[in-house]
């Protein structure tokens, strides 16, 4: 198998299609016949809602007990934390639990590099691992970015969602600087893109104040009721509303996902400057 790919899907402003986007991208990946894995590293839990687990805070296993399990040097006997969905892929669910496993961080040693020894332990298995991130840049997200080797970073096409995203990669910076050395932004794709004259002059923009520093993706994720829905669907678009635009976007986004680090198409950033 080759080197796996682990991807966190990160922006600090909550309702730009993160978890909708981790869960299709997971879905077309596994699609296309990879091995997936998808980790919800978000308290609320809303990727977890997303696959079917209405009720995450009753869960008796989630991401925030292997955690705790590393910070206590308690050896795990298998993964029995791993679910697998009827889509293909492999998935690990959060609930609040994991607000509490961010606040006992702040003492322990190593604390940034917690759920990369998890996802070190797990990802031989897949060709993919993808990090659903808490709108935020604490401790959470700070794991989730060192352990992996790209961010995807999706922005609702809005300026001020743009301008937003500086904060976001100032912290990536840092954590490349200090903690994890291999990381790259692998994209920005635009989301919630409506067919406004407005919106076509956000993605315009977007592209020509950040397509000079950093890969923008040509996908562009369109506002639609079908794509909204998914978030209650209980399936992802591909399998909700096969032939419509939001799926044919994805489908593409996936395709360029997939494209990520690949030789003869690298468009991860330069952060090393």
């Amino acid at each position: 198998m080759a080197k796996t790919k682990v991807i966190a899907i990160a922006n600090q402003k909550g309702g730009v299609g993160k978890s909708t986007s981790v869960y299709c991208i997971g879905a077309g990946l596994a699609m296309n016949g990879k091995k997936v894995l998808l980790l919800d590293v978000d308290p609320q839990g809303d990727l977890t809602k997303m696959l079917g687990q209405r009720k995450p805070h009753e869960m008796p296993l989630t991401l925030a007990n292997v955690m705790n399990d590393i910070v206590a040097g308690v050896e795990s006997g298998g993964h029995p934390e791993i679910l697998h969905h009827a889509e293909g892929f492999d998935f690990v669910p959060a609930n609040r639990s994991l607000s509490a496993v961010e606040v006992g961080l702040v003492n322990v040693m190593s604390r940034e590099t917690v759920l990369q020894q998890y996802v070190d332990s797990v990802k031989r298995d897949y060709d993919y691992v993808l990090l659903d991130c808490r709108p935020s840049l604490g401790m959470l997200v700070i794991n989730a970015l060192s352990a992996s080797d790209y961010v995807l970073i999706p922005v609702q096409a809005d300026y001020l969602a743009a301008e937003d995203m500086t904060e976001l990669i100032g912290t990536v910076q840092s954590i490349k600087r200090q903690i994890n050395p291999k990381l790259k932004i692998g994209g920005v794709f635009l989301t919630m893109v409506n067919e406004t004259n407005f919106r076509r002059d956000i993605v315009t923009s977007v592209k020509e104040n950040f397509g000079k520093h950093l890969p923008v993706m040509n996908t562009v994720i369109p506002a639609t009721v079908r794509l909204a829905e998914i978030s209650t669907a209980d399936k992802s678009i591909f399998l909700h509303d096969p032939k419509g635009r939001a799926a044919d976007a994805y489908r593409n986004l996936v395709q360029e996902v997939m494209d990520i680090g690949e030789k003869q198409r690298i468009k991860s950033a330069d952060l090393s400057r």
